[in-house]
């Protein structure tokens, strides 16, 4: 039996999941792909370090040229992370005629068209499936199995620790601060959360959905972020009342050849199979031309899941080995980038305010939106005390620079007291 020489670039994890799957599995892969595969080099930031995984000593290095130079590796899996180095390791990679799996959503939000592009001159294989949603196989359900439609609104629950805070806040009486400290005791959020949970995790992988979904290569700054960190309990008790829940979702969209790409908290009816999706889960929902809805759910991290769909991408690479045929697969962003203008934008919105519990204030308040066109479709109106009330709306579709005009009209209101928080309700059928 032939064999495949494999050199891994970092050893966390992900790359600890790799290695145990490919001891475990070898019969099934050998079987798959008609090939044997060696594990040649690994590198590693301390020799020394105590291991979750039995691994010969003389297999790791601190050196990476012992990976990225070795002429006994054909494939190298890349889950070190990071973005400037790595990039120039994989330049590296491709140079030397080896093909890269990689698990690293942060690079391929950056450089991802620009190491396509290199992994096509060479004639490399560029797989990365692990970089979205973790063991979901998304992306390569866009190449493959959605290949023959045009596809038109991804949904995406893409970041499971703001996934996690969100539904421990929905289920119980505590605060986002109380709930982020649960997510970080259980290992659901790092020491430093700040990717995650103000979005900028999560619009990666939309970047990343985007040039698949569309072939467009979108960049990180044409996506609308917003996190978690302002949502309010009161916001999510008051949504699920109106028939809602509140998820961190990412959003792509194209409309007559413009994208809209954003990820905020939103409003999801709770009919919606995203709206159940609960705990550090991820899914995405894809709106197809001629296939219709579409979703797609699993754990979005995690040492075996994501090292389940690496492991995925290496079979992919080595059954292109066998066929000779890497590189052919390698699908570069190359329509024109137009991106939506903010000013076109309609959505329908939730907002919450306190206001004056005294005769007239409702009808300042309801003419001041029919001023600039906002009409209501749902509305809830609580006492907080005998002088405050507390109001919750979901207006029906707007145009989001009109609404926002409205809302800092509203604050000037001498009625009102204050303007908690808004978002965009999503989910609507198309």
């Amino acid at each position: 039996m032939k064999t495949v020489g494999v050199g891994l670039l970092g050893f966390g994890t992900v790359g600890t999941g790799v290695i145990r799957l490919l001891n475990q599995d070898q019969p099934q892969v050998e079987q798959s792909t008609g090939y044997h595969i060696s594990i040649e080099k690994v590198l590693v930031n301390n020799l020394n370090k105590e291991r979750k995984i039995n691994i010969d000593k003389h297999l790791l290095t601190i050196n990476p040229d012992d990976v990225l130079d070795n002429p006994n590796i054909d494939i190298i899996i890349e889950v070190m992370g990071g973005v400037e180095q790595t990039r120039n390791y994989l330049h590296r990679a491709f140079q030397n005629k080896k093909h890269v799996v990689t698990a690293n959503k942060d690079l391929l939000a950056v450089y991802g068209p620009e190491l396509l592009q290199a992994a096509k001159d060479h004639g490399c294989d560029l797989y990365y499936e692990a970089s979205v949603a973790g063991g979901i196989p998304i992306l390569r359900s866009l190449t493959d199995g959605l290949a023959a439609d045009r596809i038109q609104k991804i949904i995406g629950i893409v970041n499971g620790t703001t996934n996690y805070i969100l539904s421990k806040m929905s289920r119980e009486p505590v605060s986002y601060d109380q709930a982020l400290g649960e997510a970080q005791s259980l290992g659901f959020a790092e020491a430093d959360p700040t990717s995650d949970v103000e979005g900028l995790d999560a619009a990666r992988k939309m970047v990343i959905l985007s040039h698949l979904a569309y072939s467009i290569p979108v960049d990180l700054d044409d996506v609308t972020i917003e996190g978690i960190t302002g949502v309010e309990r009161e916001d999510i008790l008051y949504s699920q009342k109106l028939g809602y829940a509140i998820k961190l979702v990412g959003v792509t969209e194209t409309t007559n050849g413009q994208i809209d790409i954003r990820v905020s908290p939103t409003l999801l009816p709770s009919t919606h199979p995203l709206a159940a999706v609960e705990n550090e889960n991820n899914a995405v929902y894809v709106y197809g031309e001629a296939v219709g809805e579409t979703m797609f759910y699993g754990p979005g991290a995690g040492e075996l899941p994501t090292a389940t769909a690496v492991v995925s991408d290496l079979i992919s690479v080595v059954r292109n080995l066998s066929l000779d045929v890497n590189g052919h697969h390698i699908f570069i962003p190359s329509k024109e980038k137009q991106c939506v203008s903010s000013e076109t934008i309609v959505s329908r919105f939730f907002f919450r305010f306190h206001v004056k519990d005294e005769k007239g204030a409702f009808s300042k308040i309801s003419n001041l939106l029919k001023d600039h066109g906002i009409s209501l479709e749902k509305l809830i109106q609580e006492p907080l005390s005998d002088q405050v009330a507390e109001v919750a709306i979901i207006t029906h579709e707007v145009n989001k620079v009109l609404f926002e005009k409205a809302l800092r009209k509203l604050e000037a209101l001498d009625v009102m007291i204050d303007v908690k928080n808004y978002y965009r309700v999503e989910g609507m059928k198309r």
